[in-house]
């Protein structure tokens, strides 16, 4: 008689299995360290749909570790160094335990491209690069073939929507055509801890928008499906066929990697991420406007010190203050 095959154990089994193994080999304050992190990253997947009550483990992959760095945007880099070793650890617990299979080089470029160092306060981001990276996708001739232009037109639109909307690469992706409000020019989404926000969008925004989604109308239109329920960057590849399916966030960090290595090289993938793009976003606002309260409100940052972090000058910026007052000409 054959033996019936274990279930597989929900995220919430495994990390407690988990701690418990911490708990018999490493010290008592490592083994509550390890379970507050994983007790912050069960509470980020719960917002990304991912219950770890409910969940089995196996369905947990390296494409949440981005969820987490986001999340700890706001807190201090020793605590997002801490929570993110544990989330690391549990990750090679699932892997060693086979009750997930984990891409590990995956999983630490995602650690290695938004980690912080202990100590590090200012975003790190290459604003330079970004703005080349924008140029080089407005001015990109759309392909003749109709799917390469689809993907070429979905695109621009959607790196300018991350750059200039401060959207998170998850909200810009679960994005439906009945979000946009056109004449306002925004959209209502909800957000970080499911609380609803509204997301301003700029004229560029809507024109590359409109124009991707001109393109796509017939396709729309054969979906039968109403149109405000569509999604608002659908996928353009053999899988999809002629339906209308929301890209994923991974296509949406695809995306970004494929357009920052055909604008700036190979070289530039690491430098530029989707959260890139958010840096970009609020550091614009502050540059333009010198209004912390402003940046917060846009950015949507919960707590004014994530804001904070983003209102420096450059060195160029300081160059050209101190020789403004300094190096005048004096009668």
């Amino acid at each position: 008689m054959d033996t019936p095959t274990p279930a597989v154990p929900t995220i919430q089994m495994a990390m407690a299995d988990f701690v418990d193994m911490v708990k018999r080999s490493r010290s008592a304050n490592t083994a509550l360290s390890y379970a507050k992190g994983l007790l912050f990253f069960s509470r980020v997947l719960e917002e990304r749909g991912l219950p770890a009550l409910e969940t089995p483990a196996d369905r947990l992959t390296e494409d949440s570790m981005p969820w987490l760095l986001d999340a700890l945007e706001a807190y201090s880099p020793a605590t997002e160094q801490l929570y993110v070793v544990a989330a690391k650890r549990f990750f090679n617990f699932l892997s060693a335990r086979n009750l997930a299979e984990i891409n590990f080089p995956r999983l630490n470029e995602f650690v290695l491209q938004q980690t912080r160092r202990p100590g590090q306060r200012l975003p790190q981001f290459p604003r330079e690069e970004i703005e080349d990276v924008l140029v080089y996708i407005m001015n990109h001739p759309s392909s003749s073939d109709s799917a390469e232009r689809l993907r070429d037109l979905r695109d621009r639109a959607f790196l300018l929507t991350l750059a200039d909307s401060g959207l998170r690469v998850h909200e810009a992706c679960g994005l439906r055509r009945g979000d946009i409000d056109w004449n306002e020019g925004q959209a209502i989404i909800i957000g970080k801890g499911n609380k609803q926000a509204v997301v301003r969008f700029s004229n560029r925004i809507l024109r590359s928008l409109k124009d991707y989604l001109a393109a796509r109308a017939g396709l729309d239109g054969g979906s039968g499906r109403p149109l405000p329920s569509l999604p608002l960057f659908a996928r353009h590849d053999k899988g999809a066929g002629k339906k209308v399916k929301p890209i994923s966030t991974t296509t949406g960090r695809d995306i970004v990697n494929a357009r920052v290595r055909q604008a700036l090289g190979e070289e530039a993938e690491k430098r530029i991420t989707p959260h890139s793009f958010r840096h970009y976003f609020v550091t614009s606002v502050l540059r333009a406007s010198g209004n912390l309260k402003l940046a917060q409100e846009l950015a949507r940052h919960a707590n004014i010190q994530v804001t904070q972090k983003y209102a420096h000058l450059s060195n160029d910026e300081l160059d050209r203050g101190y020789r403004d007052i300094f190096d005048k000409d004096v009668i």
